[in-house]
């Protein structure tokens, strides 16, 4: 189920300024994911693909004045609910 609008309500304010789609970010109204792909919502390191897939995402939307708690907590939750 499509939670970006949970996602963004704990992602830290003025992140419609911030997500663009220019300049290395990813749209505000999209999610993606990428390898290597620095303008993705979600980048996946080529050191994790190299590994076998062990390794760490970089979710590139949180901006610094977000609660790092609530922001954690909401990728936790999201991940726990994905169908495998």
């Amino acid at each position: 189920r499509p939670v970006v609008e949970e996602h963004i309500a704990v992602y830290g304010e003025f992140n419609d300024q911030r997500w663009t789609g220019l300049h290395e970010t990813a749209s505000i109204h999209d999610f993606s994911y990428g390898i290597s792909d620095r303008g993705a919502s979600i980048r996946i390191p080529i050191a994790t693909v190299e590994s076998g897939w062990k390794g760490w995402l970089e979710d590139r939307r949180p901006a610094s004045n977000g609660d790092p708690y609530k922001i954690a907590g909401r990728i936790i939750k999201t991940v726990k609910s994905a169908k495998l």
